[in-house]
Parts: structure tokens; C-alpha cells; sequence
């Protein structure tokens, strides 16, 4: 069933005013907190595994095409600065390589073979897990990476938003977020693209919790890269540890990150 292509349940757009729009559009995203809600087993059941395959040294690869291998990368990417993890333990590979985040280049999904190539760049292993990103679960590329992972022992799990496709075939986890069918029709960086974004941030986030990145609700981990994460720091251990703003600035400064500072002052492990 092809829901992401099917048309969209507003017509007449190019005739409507910005106000009727808007609160078209914003009718449709509600519509994806209930969508995610109803998966959040298979979330679960996901988020499971890749802890216990995080705890034995494996590595999580995001593959997709177009936004959702865009938002695959940004998934990626964003959490060594606000967990301090290496960023070779979550991976983001789009099809046509990083030229594809910033320029469309659509032909690059078509090709089943390209993502396993990708992949093996990676010296890739039973040890890692693979998940498929298409809102269709009809991208070849895609398609192909989970194929050829799964041939190899390795573990697979995709997220869509159609139900039944030949991308759910190929995975271990199946997340079908059916959001139905977009605003302006086939346009899947709408409803489709946020429920993603959404199970991203979930299934990141609480790996990140759970492997310990996280103290009490506070990012310890994070690194110190700029102005705003350095005052953010020093008001966490100004409260954690009940010390004026110089006294946590230069802890911070000796020591580098909030967690070493704790660490030292035997608040953490």
C-alpha cells in the first residue's frame, strides 16, 4: 500500500490564504504524535537490542536517501558534541555521499548496490546494526544495504511510513509509522520526515541515557565547544556541587568537562 504517494486530503492549495495553510498544515503534523505512539513497542524492542549491541562494541549505521537520509546525518552527527561519544559509534550514510545534504541528487537512490559499498567502507560486522530509512520503503538504495546486511548476519531494522513494504522485508525491526497521506501529495518531508526526526531523537536519546552519557537529567558529557555550552556547564556544577560561578568556571577549565569535574569531586562515576 502506497500511502506516501497517495493525494493528499487538502485540494486547491495554490488557492487557499496563508492562514488556511497554515492551519491545514498544522492539522496534518498532529496527526504524527499519534502515528508514533501506536510503534513505540517496536521503538522499544529496537532501542533494546542496539543497547545490548552498543555494551559489546558494535556501531549503529542510519542509511537513507533524500530527507531521510538527511536526517539520518544530522542524527549522526549531533550526538558526539551533546554526549561526547566518538563519532564512529553512530554512523549517518546518505546515498550520493555528503554532497547530498547540502544538493538533491535524486538518481543516487536508485542504485541497490551502492549502500552495501558504503557500508563496507566501514569494515562493517554481525557486531553492528543497520537501520533503513525510506518513507516509502521503496528506495533501492536502502533497500539493497539492508539486503546485503542481512545476507551477511547483520543486524537490520528500518522505519517508514508505509505499511507491508519491500523495505519491511528486509528488516529484523519493522517501525511503520503510518502518518497517511501529505499535505501537498508525495511530499514526504512533511508529516513523513517529522515522524522520523521524532524516532530518531527517540531512539538516540535513550541509548545515550542508557549507556550512561546522561546524569540525573543533565548532559555531563557534552563537550565544550562554545560560549553557551560553557555557562551551561558551570551553572550544572554550580548546582550540583553548591559552588559559586568562579569556582565552577575554573573546575571546568582545569578539568575540561562537566563529568570530570564530578568525577574528581566524587559526585559520579
Amino acid at each position: 500500500m502506497n500511502i506516501t504517494e497517495s493525494s493528499s486530503e487538502f485540494d486547491n492549495l495554490d488557492r487557499m490564504s496563508t492562514k488556511e495553510l497554515l492551519n491545514g498544515l498544522n492539522q496534518e503534523n498532529q496527526k504524527v504524535q499519534s502515528a508514533v505512539a501506536k510503534v513505540l513497542p517496536r521503538i522499544e524492542e529496537l532501542v533494546q537490542i542496539c543497547f545490548e549491541k552498543l555494551k559489546q562494541g558494535g556501531r549503529i549505521f542510519y542509511i537513507g536517501a533524500g530527507t531521510s537520509g538527511r536526517l539520518g546525518v544530522l542524527d549522526a552527527s549531533e550526538l558526539p558534541p551533546t554526549f561526547g561519544i566518538s563519532r564512529d559509534i553512530v554512523i549517518g550514510i546518505i546515498a550520493g555521499g555528503d554532497r547530498a545534504l547540502r544538493h538533491a541528487i535524486e538518481a543516487a537512490e536508485d542504485n541497490p548496490e551502492q549502500a552495501w559499498k558504503d557500508l563496507q567502507k566501514w569494515n562493517i560486522s554481525s557486531q553492528d546494526t543497520v537501520i533503513g530509512l525510506s518513507a516509502s520503503g521503496k528506495t533501492p538504495y536502502v533497500i539493497g544495504g539492508l539486503h546485503h546486511a542481512r545476507r551477511e548476519g547483520i543486524f537490520t531494522a528500518c522505519i517508514t511510513s508505509n505499511p507491508h513494504s519491500p523495505l519491511s522485508q528486509e528488516s529484523h525491526v519493522v517501525i511503520e509509522a503510518i502518518v497517511g497521506p501529505e499535505f501537498v501529495s508525495g511530499s514526504t518531508r512533511l508529516k513523513s520526515g517529522t515522524a522520523l526526526k521524532l524516532i530518531l531523537n527517540m531512539i538516540s536519546t535513550s541509548l545515550m541515557i542508557k549507556l550512561g552519557r546522561v546524569w540525573g537529567n543533565q548532559m555531563v558529557d557534552m563537550k565544550i565547544t562554545n560560549s553557551k555550552l560553557k555557562h551551561r556547564g558551570i551553572r550544572i556544577l554550580m548546582k550540583q556541587l553548591n559552588i559559586s560561578r568562579t569556582n565552577a568556571e575554573q573546575l571546568l577549565h582545569k578539568h575540561g568537562s562537566v563529568r570530570s569535574v564530578l568525577k574528581n569531586q566524587k559526585k559520579i562515576q
